[in-house]
Order: C-alpha cells, then sequence, then structure tokens
C-alpha cells in the first residue's frame, strides 16, 4: 500500500485533501485527471492522514438504491423472524469520508441520493414499508478521467475544492513514480511520516479557530469570484473556508496572500466561466497628448461641496479599503492559472441544454440493475433479494395458516404479491435523421454538407449508442440512402451517389422520416432527432409520391398536409432542427413555419459546414 506521502506530480490535489482533512465543512474535493496519474492512489492513502477512527467507505459504481440508502437485512430477518434494518453505504460513511471513483460514470440516481445526504447530512430510507432517518454527515472524495465526461454540476455545487486539471507529463516525476512502486521502504518509516502528518493536521485543526481573515481580503475573494463569472454564495463561503484552512495548515493567525492564492486556485478557477477583464494601469496608458485644462472655478465649488458623510463619499471610500496589493495578486493568481480555453474542467460547459440529449432508457431486460419494482415473473427477471425481503416479515402468520389448513409444510412461503421484478437502465442512445432537399440548384451543396455531418456524428456513435440515417427526398419521393447505422464504413459505401434534381416532395420525406422513427423505437431507441436541410418548400404531395396519376393537390392543400404531418410528428415526441440553407432574398419564410409546426429549433445557415450541423444537432 502506497502511502500519502509517496504519491508525485500530485501536490495541488494533496494539499487540496490536506484542507479537506483540516476542515470538512469544506463539503469534499473532486480530483480529475489522466488515466495512470495516480489520482485513485491518493485519494485511498487519504484515509491514512485522517484520525483514528474515521470511516473511509469506497463506492462502487454497480451499487444499487438498497445498498447505498439502507433497507432490510434479509439474513437476519429470515433468521430471526422480526424485521432488521441494515444501514447503506452513505449512513456507514458518516462522520467520515465516501469515496468514489470514476465519479463522472455513476448512476444519475445514486449522485441524486448523494446530493440530497449532503444538503441533510443525513439519508431518508422510505422503501418496502420502512420509514427511518439514519445519519450521513460526510466528505465526498471523487476521481475521474475528464475523457468519460462530466460530473453533474449539482454535485460540484456541493463540494468546495475541484482540483485543477493537469497533465502528468514530467519525466522527472514518472521516474520518481516507478522508483517508488518498484522500490522497498522500511514500513516502520512509513508509520513514522503517517504519524507526523496526521499530528501535523491535528496541530491544524486546533489553529483553525483561531484564525483571522479581514473584510477586505473576503471582499477581494467574492469581487475575484463576479470578475471569473462564478456563480452562487456556497462558493463565496468555500473560497473563505479554503483561505482558513491554508492560514491554519501553515500555523498561521491570519490569512496571508499565499492563503488567498491557494484558495482562488482550487475553489473559483475551476468554476470559471470567462476570463476576468483587467483595467488599464497609469503604467499601460499612453502619455497624453496635452496637458488637460485648468478646472474652473465652478467645478473647483462642486468638488468643496462634496461631503465626506456623503452616500457617494462613503461607496468611493470602502471601495478604496481594498488595497491594490491585494487586487494585484488576485490577478495575478488568475492569469498564471487559467489556460487559455478558460480551463479544462470548465462549469460553463454543464450549462448546455439537456433537452434531446442522449440519454439512459430503464427496460425489464438487459443493462444495470437498478431498482426492483413489483411485476409478474413472466414480465422479466425475478429480483430475488427484494422478493425475499418483502415476503419475510410474513414467514409465521403465512406457516400458521398453512399448518391449519393442513397443508405441506414448505420452507419459504412466497406469494405473489411478494415478487419483484428487475428493472435495469441501458444506454438508449439517439437517432439521427437527416433529411436532404435534393432538388434545386443547392442540391449538392446539401448534400454534400449532410454528408460530412453524418460521418462526423458517426465517428463517436459507437460510444453514446446513437444511430445516423439519411433521407433525401427529390423527383416525386423520399429514399432512404442510409439506414439507421453506426458503421462509418457503411455510410461511405451508400452516400457514393448522391443523386440530385426533380421535385420537393417534402411531404413524403417528413412521412419517410417518421417511419424510419417508429420502426427505431421497436428496437429500443427512445430519442429520435430530426434534422431537415432545406428551405422548407414543397410541391409534391404525399397521395403523388405513390401514385403517379394522382391529381396535383393545390398549394394550400400541400401546406395543410405537411402542418398535419407536422403536429403528428410533434405530438410523437421527435425533436427536429430546420436548417434553411436559402438565401434570405429568395425565402419566403417556408422553413421557419416547418420548424414551428414540428416544434423544433430553427437555423438560418445559408452557407453551413458539416461542423455547424453536428453543432446544432448534438446542442438542442
Amino acid at each position: 500500500m502506497i502511502a500519502f506521502t509517496d504519491i508525485v506530480g500530485m501536490d495541488l490535489a494533496k494539499k487540496a485533501l490536506m484542507l479537506l482533512a483540516i476542515d470538512p465543512a469544506l463539503g469534499g474535493v473532486v480530483i480529475p485527471s489522466a488515466v495512470g496519474s495516480g489520482k485513485s492512489t491518493l485519494a485511498r492513502a487519504f484515509a491514512g492522514i485522517l484520525p483514528e477512527g474515521t470511516p473511509f467507505v469506497e463506492l462502487p459504481l454497480n451499487v444499487t438504491e438498497d445498498r447505498l440508502i439502507g433497507g432490510v437485512d434479509l439474513e437476519a430477518t429470515l433468521a430471526s423472524g422480526v424485521r432488521v434494518v441494515q444501514h447503506g453505504v452513505l449512513s456507514k460513511a458518516d462522520g467520515g469520508v465516501l469515496y468514489v471513483d470514476s465519479l463522472s460514470l455513476l448512476d444519475s440516481s445514486a449522485i441524486s441520493h448523494i446530493m440530497d445526504a449532503m444538503s441533510r447530512g443525513e439519508v431518508l430510507v422510505e422503501r418496502e414499508g420502512l420509514s427511518e432517518v439514519h445519519p450521513a454527515d460526510f466528505m465526498l472524495v471523487g476521481t475521474y478521467d475528464p475523457t468519460d465526461g462530466e460530473v453533474r454540476m449539482g454535485l460540484l455545487d456541493r463540494i468546495g475544492i475541484i482540483v485543477p486539471f493537469t497533465a502528468q507529463n514530467d519525466y522527472r516525476a514518472r521516474k520518481e513514480v516507478v522508483n517508488i512502486v518498484t522500490g522497498s521502504r522500511d514500513p516502520e518509516d512509513v508509520r513514522d511520516e503517517l504519524r507526523m502528518m496526521a499530528g501535523f493536521l491535528d496541530a491544524a485543526r486546533e489553529m483553525l479557530p483561531k484564525v483571522g481573515i479581514t473584510p477586505e481580503q473576503v471582499q477581494a475573494l467574492i469581487q475575484t469570484a463576479i470578475s471569473l463569472g462564478v456563480e452562487g454564495n456556497r462558493v463565496d463561503v468555500f473560497t473563505v473556508r479554503a483561505a482558513l484552512a491554508s492560514a491554519a495548515l501553515n500555523q498561521r493567525s491570519d490569512v496571508d496572500d499565499e492563503d488567498m492564492k491557494l484558495a482562488i486556485k482550487l475553489v473559483l478557477i475551476p468554476r470559471a466561466t470567462r476570463m476576468p477583464e483587467r483595467e488599464e494601469s497609469a503604467e499601460d496608458m499612453p502619455p497624453p497628448e496635452e496637458e488637460p485644462p485648468p478646472p474652473d472655478e465652478e467645478s473647483e465649488e462642486e468638488d468643496d461641496s462634496q461631503q465626506p458623510d456623503s452616500p457617494d463619499a462613503d461607496a468611493e471610500e470602502e471601495q478604496e479599503e481594498t488595497p491594490d496589493m491585494i487586487e494585484e495578486l488576485m490577478m495575478e493568481a488568475i492569469e498564471t492559472e487559467l489556460p487559455d480555453n478558460i480551463l479544462n474542467i470548465s462549469l460553463a460547459s454543464k450549462k448546455k441544454s439537456t433537452s434531446g440529449s442522449r440519454g439512459e432508457a430503464l427496460n425489464n431486460k438487459r443493462g444495470r440493475f437498478v431498482r426492483a419494482q413489483p411485476g409478474e415473473m413472466r414480465s422479466g427477471k425475478v429480483a430475488l433479494i427484494p422478493t425475499l425481503i418483502s415476503a419475510a416479515p410474513w414467514q409465521e402468520a403465512r406457516k400458521r395458516d398453512q399448518k391449519m389448513a393442513g397443508r405441506q409444510k414448505t420452507a419459504l412461503l412466497i406469494s405473489k404479491d411478494d415478487v419483484k421484478i428487475k428493472r435495469f437502465r441501458d444506454k438508449s442512445g439517439t437517432l439521427f435523421i437527416f433529411m436532404v432537399d435534393a432538388s434545386g440548384s443547392m442540391a449538392l451543396n446539401r448534400m454534400r454538407q449532410a454528408k460530412g455531418a453524418v460521418a462526423s456524428l458517426l465517428q463517436n456513435a459507437y460510444v453514446h449508442r446513437d444511430q445516423v440515417a439519411l433521407i433525401s427526398f427529390r423527383g416525386k419521393q423520399a429514399q432512404v440512402l442510409l439506414p439507421p447505422s453506426q458503421s462509418v464504413d457503411r455510410a461511405k459505401r451508400e452516400l457514393d451517389v448522391l443523386p440530385t434534381g426533380g421535385g420537393t416532395p417534402l411531404a413524403s420525406a417528413l412521412y419517410l422520416g417518421w417511419e424510419t422513427a417508429k420502426q427505431a423505437r421497436t428496437k429500443g431507441i427512445t430519442q429520435v432527432m430530426f434534422v431537415l436541410i432545406t428551405d422548407g418548400r414543397g410541391n409534391i404531395g404525399l397521395q403523388s409520391s405513390f401514385d403517379p396519376n394522382a391529381e396535383k393537390p393545390s398549394k394550400e392543400e400541400l401546406e395543410k398536409e405537411i402542418e398535419a404531418l407536422s403536429l403528428s410528428i410533434q405530438a410523437d415526441g421527435v425533436a427536429a432542427t430546420v436548417i434553411d440553407t436559402q438565401m434570405n432574398y429568395l425565402s419566403r419564410g417556408e422553413a421557419p413555419k416547418l420548424a414551428q409546426h414540428l416544434g423544433g429549433r430553427y437555423l438560418y445557415l445559408p452557407n453551413a459546414k458539416a461542423e455547424q450541423i453536428v453543432d446544432a444537432a448534438l446542442s438542442f
């Protein structure tokens, strides 16, 4: 087992964990880092420097709800005939640390329970007729690889410290890691180091209540948060607490510049949503070409009449109370730590709309088991333990009834009402159906755009379980050029020949896309997104697509047909984005009207690139 003091190359993360050990009110520490950086080893080694007897509980990613929050102890209940309550993982972490590896992959239901426990300091157990409250006041330590996805914003809001993401590429550090892992150290030396570290942290905890921070320093930290676009009063509290803990760690009775700088690095910078604007100093300003004119007597009288006790004067005086040195320090901390793209882990990315996003669906057949629910045995897989828990309290009564009825004794009596069926959660993916207008002079350009967008989406389709289909509409009817697929090779083969020209059977495209969506849903895909690349004009009726001899409908009839189809598609829960490729001076507003009928989004992109189309599809 590698000790906390042996970890190499993660100094900022180690300091963050030490601050948490000093002040548990910081809530927790999240450490994003690349695979193999030692983040998980560091988090587990954190247990070695905590006070003796402090719980350190690791939460598995596949944890079930009853294991997480608690429930009935099956073995004890069956043995005693009396319901025995078992505490969950959250309750077992009370007064200590809950550690989650690969935090970004944790199920959303488990994250909701963790958030609720962190807010309340306790767990509410309401299940299977049980109603209890278990204490669950813990610190959360989480590690994850940012390439696996991001952590839910609501959870990060309850955690004080987020270590900025840094790549581990230093040769000397990597060499030292190898030497430590392959070498051998005297276990007694390791224990002495850990005892020394624990004593050091004990002294810091005793020092913490004695540390002071000035109002000017608090004001400077809050102003820095505002400058960085960090939202929420809770963050301001975390920043002040981190500065106080840093001073205590260094056995200082007052917060100094280094403590404030560390607090900004660990609390504010990972939450930054913008670069702060730095005001030009007098040295940066160019010299004036002409001397300013002397003030006239009237302005001098106005200056003299400004009383020091007026509200404006008080505001100016209060603003000047923050020393220039502190403001300069804040800017120095920000500029030296913020990368060009704001941050590798930035909460700004969490603000994207989740409507129509890739998600997970519940089913009775496959995926990750998340809960049990009443049901019949033929409707799914039986959840054995929940079924036995449901049957356990009634065994004595049922056996008495069995004896009175003279029936043969059975070891365990289970009724139909006791049966619980497993519910699984599996990635459902999204089906993106591109419908491209292949008629008219802009047809070739539209098809090239669609082909590039399809190829781009398919690059990551396997990871998200997404599928992509392409429908072209021209001539008399629409045609599926690419059926729902995850294969890049198949897309290249199918899309080599892109026919264009002829009429515009928009109604046929909508109908064919709707039928494709219905078929996909029978195969487990619940989320469908239409991406229409068109000017919104249709001149071929749906009936004409099936019967060449059908009478050509009027313009009003075509509009009503498209409107009726669009409203039906919207009612079926299909999301849509209409990308208008027509030039403004030729448009008569058909595309925005189509988007409105579909309940979707309208984008005017006459010269759209494949990347823009993909972004439009993914951000809806």
